[in-house]
């Protein structure tokens, strides 16, 4: 209601100010204007005066009302929290594997062995992780012979190690081959070893890698043989020579039980006198003569002692002469220690007791033992 009220009065007091304003135009042209006129202007002008008044109120009542704040009834919906982001799993690692072969020998930069002999290969991964497997598969040639999956365990140094154990059968190239799948952990790989098997038959003539590594194992042993590759002299007198220091008896042959023994690294010289220094003992219990440096035997030789009927002396004994070349009675780069008993070569020197008390080498030997005893040198001689 007071609105209405509010916007008559509005236009009222328009209306009475448009005709104050002709009136006032009127007056300036000079036109006659009675006093009605005016008096109608003036009182519509307090009209409009008295009124303003109360549009001011009106508005002003208006202006608080729509200020007034209001407050809502409406309820408000909870907010559910939101989970934590999982953060991403990690990569993949690139790992590598060394492989390390045992129980082979190394011919010519080659490892090998013989057939029937375990060879075990040693894997190790960097880095280690855990729960890895390895696939590992041995060849001999293009047969599979073993297939194994195997767990690899934490070791020293933040790496991973495996083993796997290798049997070939006959003679060929076995190939180990090691693979990993790749996993959420570890991106895969591959590595290889390769190793010869040799077929273990050699004869006097024969020649090749089987008889290098004889003759290799052989001198492991301290037994005298130069490295010809070739079964020759030297390869059946060092053979001898080794049955003797086994107490097999004499033989220049190679069979299955020696191979066996002399890649096990079966024998030794018993050393009776290591304060002695440089020096020789000859073993008449087992036929051999040995040159010694303190308690380490360099090398072994056969030898064929005194017969019963002239027996070598025994007993500790200096070299006190030396005679290279032959000797009219054939000895041969002779090195003496007591009277006329000497070390020297002789032809023939044969696998037991034969000589007048000397201590006899094969002739292609004699050189060799001449060229290591040196004047005052000990010479030990004794039954075992």
């Amino acid at each position: 209601m007071r609105r209405h009220f509010a916007s008559y009065t509005a236009a009222f007091a328009a209306t009475i100010v448009s005709l104050a304003m002709f009136a006032g135009a009127a007056v300036a042209d000079g036109s006659s204007t009675d006093g009605s006129l005016t008096t109608a202007v003036s009182t519509a002008t307090n009209a409009a005066s008295a009124a303003t008044p109360a549009s001011s109120s009106t508005s002003s009542t208006t202006s608080t009302t729509s200020t007034t704040p209001t407050t809502s009834t409406t309820p408000t919906t909870p907010i559910t929290p939101t989970p934590p982001t999982k953060p991403p799993a990690p990569a993949a690692v690139k790992a590598k594997a060394k492989l390390y072969v045992f129980g082979t020998f190394t011919v010519a930069k080659t490892l090998v062995t013989v057939p029937g002999r375990v060879v075990e290969v040693q894997g190790f991964v960097r880095p280690y992780v855990a729960g890895q497997k390895v696939k590992v598969e041995s060849f001999l040639g293009r047969k599979r012979i073993k297939t194994d999956v195997l767990r690899v365990k934490p070791a020293k140094g933040g790496v991973g190690a495996f083993t796997e154990k290798v049997t070939a059968s006959a003679a060929g190239t076995v190939h180990v081959k090691v693979t990993h799948a790749r996993t959420a952990q570890m991106l895969g790989f591959l590595s290889e070893r390769v190793f010869t098997v040799l077929a273990p038959q050699a004869g006097f003539g024969s020649r090749g890698p089987f008889v290098t590594l004889i003759q290799q194992r052989l001198n492991a042993l301290h037994v005298f043989v130069p490295q010809s590759g070739v079964y020759d002299t030297y390869t059946g007198l060092a053979l001898d020579a080794y049955h003797r220091l086994l107490g097999h008896g004499v033989s220049q042959s190679l069979d299955g039980a020696t191979i066996s023994e002399l890649l096990n690294g079966v024998g030794s010289f018993h050393v009776r006198y290591p304060k002695d220094g440089t020096h020789v003992e000859g073993d008449l219990s087992r036929q051999l003569l040995a040159e010694i440096n303190g308690s380490r035997v360099v090398w072994i030789y056969p030898i064929s002692s005194g017969k019963p009927s002239t027996p070598t002396v025994l007993g500790r004994f200096r070299v006190y002469y030396r005679v290279p070349g032959y000797l009219p009675d054939g000895m041969y780069f002779s090195s003496f220690f007591f009277r006329g008993y000497a070390i020297h070569g002789y032809n023939p020197a044969p696998d037991y007791p034969a000589s007048h008390g000397c201590m006899r080498l094969p002739i292609i030997d004699a050189i060799s033992v001449y060229n290591w005893v040196k004047y005052g040198d000990w010479v030990d001689v004794y039954y075992e």
